[in-house]
């Protein structure tokens, strides 16, 4: 690795890379437990905000969830400053604002360095990066070096847009763009008459539903050999009409959901009972029927044959994040059923031509523009040095088959054979319902293997790489960075509580840097029996994924719905704060009462009184 001779370039206490809810979540947890620190804050963008940033407000944007669930716990979305009510989903200018207003209270805005992109990060063996820095600006593009002590790589995982090569695409002569770059493909929805929409997705829905309620006319294609088209739910589901995302939150049904990780909450013989029992598999069939099945009727797939395309092709039970919600003005399943503007094909496409897009069953049809919701780049966009550090990271890599003769090296655990077979075996013990996997496309083949689609970028969606392998989903599972504690990575995990989860993962990274976990990982360094044991948990946490949400976590990063309060109880009591949040509301409160922004609003100042930290 690196030598620590880093001359004469800026030197920080630590830098995280991404502006969106992550990184100015641990940004913001990091300078107030470490205010004597210096901290930057590198953004590719021009504006902080993540998907949420000036230049990715398409048109129509809102959030999924209702107002009073996406904010950070310690900066309430008020109406008086925001605008916003009550059941209502928040538009995406306004969390573009709260989300500044955030940054603007804590001091992070001074901290932050916009049109700046992190290419490199060097580890040096004693400790630290140096960071290779690209600015673009009216000065001209600069390249410059930074070390910084500690990185925290929160670059999301809808930064880097995937876009495949589509065959004939150069005759085309109309604009071909991703999701990602909707805002600044925005004139087509006022220019345009006719417009293709490639993907099952929510944003493919977004877009679908901003070029018809526009005039303009949709061919909308869902590959048949892809993962078919997204759950998408009322915010008001099940027959007692509940908030879906107060339901995900609830304690007693989240043991309903197999999790691996779910111990920190006390109740493993609940769980044991619905998970290892007779009676207890039929009482958690009949909770993810009763879900499922009332989204399949309010949705009202079966009374048209157009809507009846967009029902989902996978139980709800093994969905994760793709699982979305109808946050329209208008009533969308209406709009397919009513306007005569969206065509639905389940197919695939064989080539392009002149405007005009033809599938492989001989369909063909006009367009003035294809809008492609094809995924994102599977990898942090930064290259980590020296070459293959990715492995001992937990990054994803390429993966080594069972079978192959190349000598797997002993910090790989996305490669290591045993412990993924160990935790095989633990996983079906535990919830023998995960065997029974679902079959939701016997003809399943990856985006780029499809006909008329290609890519060798290695980073795809469907490239064949290990997943992330992350103690905690946060921290390599290596003595070597056990031992010098300077990365942590946030938001490689994705789940219903996303700005719950940024704060509260932000305050377990700060004190992991401290050396300040109550159960910390960096006690295994030197002890080879704690080594062990940590790495199986690693694998263990992060191989259930494939198992569980085969999806949407799959063989790529974290993803999940009903296990983000384990997941919230397993950081919390890592850090020795209060793991059952409701106080002194009793028993009942804590198992029925949804858990929300307000139970976490206070773990930083109990944190702090228990680290003798207080102000």
């Amino acid at each position: 690795m690196a030598d620590t001779n880093t001359g004469d370039i800026e030197r920080v206490d630590c830098v995280v890379v991404g502006a969106g809810w992550y990184g100015l979540g641990a940004a913001k947890q990091y300078h107030v437990t470490q205010p004597k620190d210096s901290l930057v804050v590198f953004e590719t963008a021009s504006s902080v905000g993540g998907t949420w940033g000036d230049n990715r407000l398409y048109p129509g944007l809102k959030s999924n969830n209702l107002w009073g669930t996406y904010e950070y716990p310690d900066f309430p979305m008020t109406t008086e400053l925001f605008g916003v009510k009550e059941r209502e989903h928040i538009p995406g200018t306004v969390i573009n604002k709260y989300i500044k207003a955030y940054a603007a209270e804590f001091g992070i805005d001074k901290l932050v360095r916009c049109n700046s992109k992190v290419t490199v990060a060097e580890h040096h063996d004693e400790g630290g990066w140096t960071l290779t820095v690209e600015t673009k600006n009216e000065d001209g593009d600069k390249t410059y070096k930074v070390f910084t002590k500690r990185l925290i790589v929160a670059t999301g995982l809808t930064s880097d847009a995937f876009l495949p090569h589509y065959e004939g695409q150069e005759s085309f002569g109309r604009p071909i763009f991703h999701t990602k770059q909707f805002k600044e493909n925005a004139d087509t929805v006022k220019t345009a008459k006719m417009v293709t929409v490639l993907g099952g997705g929510k944003s493919a829905y977004d877009a679908v539903y901003a070029y018809v309620t526009a005039g303009v006319t949709v061919n909308w294609v869902i590959r048949s050999t892809g993962h078919g088209p997204t759950w998408i739910a009322p915010s008001f589901v099940t027959p007692l009409k509940k908030w879906i995302e107060k339901l995900a939150h609830i304690r007693a049904l989240t043991w309903f959901s197999p999790c691996i990780f779910s111990d920190a909450d006390g109740y493993g013989a609940i769980r044991s009972f619905y998970h290892n029992t007779m009676i207890g598999r039929f009482i958690t069939n009949q909770f993810w029927n009763v879900l499922g099945n009332d989204v399949l009727t309010l949705n009202k797939y079966d009374e048209h044959p157009e809507v009846a395309k967009l029902k989902p092709w996978i139980p709800a039970m093994w969905t994760a994040t793709s699982f979305s919600i109808l946050n329209y003005e208008q009533d969308f399943y209406e709009l397919v059923r009513t306007s005569g503007k969206i065509h639905i094909h389940v197919g695939e496409i064989d080539h392009l031509s002149a405007g005009r897009v033809h599938l492989t069953d001989g369909t063909s049809f006009e367009s003035e523009a294809i809008l492609s919701s094809s995924g994102w780049k599977i990898v942090p966009p930064m290259k980590f040095l020296p070459e293959g550090i990715e492995a001992e990271i937990g990054l994803p890599h390429p993966v080594i088959p069972v079978d192959s003769s190349k000598p797997i090296p002993e910090a790989d655990l996305g490669n290591n054979h045993a412990l993924l077979a160990k935790a095989d075996k633990e996983i079906f013990s535990r919830f023998p319902r995960l065997k029974d996997q679902p079959v939701w496309n016997r003809n399943f083949v990856g985006i780029s293997s499809t006909k008329g689609v290609s890519s060798s970028d290695p980073a795809r969606p469907d490239a064949p790489l290990t997943p992330y392998t992350l103690y905690r989903f946060t921290v390599p599972a290596s003595e070597r960075f056990l031992r010098t504690r300077d990365i942590a990575f946030s938001g490689m995990v994705s789940n219903f509580s996303n700005v719950i989860t940024a704060h509260v993962q932000g305050l377990w990274i700060s004190a992991y840097f401290q050396n300040k976990l109550v159960i910390n990982p960096c006690t295994a360094v030197d002890n080879l029996a704690k080594m062990q044991d940590l790495q199986y948990e690693t694998v263990l946490h992060n191989r259930f994924g494939k198992w569980r949400y085969p999806i949407d976590w799959g063989n790529r990063n974290p993803s999940f719905i009903f296990d983000a309060v384990p997941y919230l109880d397993l950081l919390c009591r890592d850090l020795g704060i209060t793991v059952h949040r409701k106080g002194g509301k009793g028993f009942l409160a804590e198992i029925y009462d949804a858990y929300g922004p307000e139970d976490y609003r206070d773990v930083v100042e109990e944190w702090e009184r228990k680290h003798g930290n207080g102000k």
